[in-house]
């Protein structure tokens, strides 16, 4: 006879408020008709010391038969100048693979628009606070299946990372692999300059020292015509010998 007690309950649909929470998703939801086989998610960033972002991402899977493309992904019409996206085949892997450059700390949020069904899966984001920059993010992997998942995030910094819940691949870079079936976050800090700062400084520097320059000329004149020496006035008036010819 069945013990009853430790009969898992039974559970009835869930309500449709919670349903909708849980259909948000980023790189990965459009992958669930496609889980039966290995799943292949790999994201690298690097951020730059002026505050921009480039990188490559890679979705895939093992294909179920010959007309299997694995997941298709799409370049958001607001990045398309920035990103562009290619098939993927390698090592039995097929899918789609992005590249995109020289994006801005808001642009990176709307690689969310790569697939009209992933907004919400994976979240990241960069701020900045002064000379401090946060990389903070959460990936809600539970509709992932562990069994032949490979998920990993690598982000490189312009300057050594302060903090992090990664791993450490050197003073600058970090690395996450991110267990399926499972809800991760991602954090790192590091502190560089603000470039705005930055440019406006040297702008500064330049403009003072063009004024530095133009103010020492005006009192060089001023001085040489208030205050003339009786030698240096009566050599200007002295006649100039004339060149014999």
């Amino acid at each position: 006879m069945p013990d009853v007690a430790s009969a898992p309950p039974r559970r009835g649909p869930q309500p449709p408020t919670r349903r909708r929470a849980w259909s948000a998703v980023f790189l990965l939801a459009m992958l669930l008709p496609l889980l039966a086989g290995c799943l292949r998610v790999q994201v690298s960033m690097g951020v730059s010391s002026n505050d921009r972002v480039s990188g490559h991402i890679v979705v895939a899977v093992v294909p179920a038969n010959d007309k299997d493309k694995g997941p298709q992904l799409k370049v958001p019409p607001a990045l398309s100048a920035k990103v562009r996206v290619e098939a993927y085949s390698q090592d039995g892997y097929m899918g789609s693979q992005v590249y995109f450059d020289d994006l801005t700390f808001g642009e990176v949020g709307e690689l969310g628009g790569l697939s009209d069904q992933t907004q919400g899966m994976f979240n990241l984001q960069f701020v900045r606070t002064g000379d401090l920059v946060t990389l903070t993010g959460r990936a809600d992997l539970k509709s992932v299946p562990p069994q032949g998942s490979d998920v990993q995030f690598t982000v490189a910094f312009p300057a050594r990372v302060a903090t992090t819940n990664g791993t450490r691949d050197g003073d600058s870079v970090v690395s996450w692999k991110l267990p399926a079936g499972d809800v991760s976050t991602v954090r790192a800090e590091a502190t560089y300059a603000d470039p705005n700062t930055r440019s406006f400084a040297g702008w500064a520097g330049i403009v003072g020292g063009i004024t530095l320059a133009v103010a020492a000329l005006v009192a060089v004149i001023a001085y040489l015509s208030r205050n003339p020496t009786p030698n240096y006035v009566a050599r200007l008036r002295e006649p100039r010998p004339r060149e014999k010819v």
